[in-house]
């Protein structure tokens, strides 16, 4: 449940921030650092879609396969832990490439892509706890 109310937090902060990009949304409130500098930037989209809208996505993956993990048929399912380890180990990554965006390219942070990079950080935290206990739970051997 934590990982599907994270993943809920994310996705507002992503369709604001998709709002934003596709100009329903005049101005960004940021009370600190650049996010019109990080949003405005030829980086804030990929693949011809906004990143923020490829957040969208990613929460809404993220925010389904958490609630099929909290369904009585699925809540020990290794291979719905498996998801969602292997959704937010792409996020984290993605999330890390975006940050070294802001950081050395752009040269300016954005309060709510700081925000998304903290929650995917920890959604991936919970993933990886949630997957050992269910490798736990089915008796197999688990490193570390």
């Amino acid at each position: 449940m934590l990982a599907a109310l994270l993943a809920l937090v994310g996705l507002f902060v992503a369709i604001y921030l998709t709002l934003f990009k596709l100009g329903v949304i005049g101005q960004l409130v940021c009370a600190a650092g650049s996010c019109e500098t990080v949003q405005t930037s030829r980086w804030a989209r990929f693949l011809g879609l906004p990143v923020a809208a490829w957040g969208v996505g990613y929460y809404l993956a993220i925010l389904i396969t958490a609630m099929m993990g909290t369904m009585p048929a699925w809540s020990e399912s290794r291979g719905v832990s498996l998801v969602l380890l292997l959704l937010t180990a792409w996020g984290f990554l993605f999330s890390a490439y975006l940050t070294s965006l802001e950081l050395f390219v752009i040269h300016a942070i954005c309060v709510y892509c700081v925000t998304s990079a903290v929650l995917v950080t920890v959604l991936l935290v919970l993933a990886w706890l949630d997957y050992r206990q269910t490798r736990l739970l089915a008796g197999e051997m688990v490193d570390a």
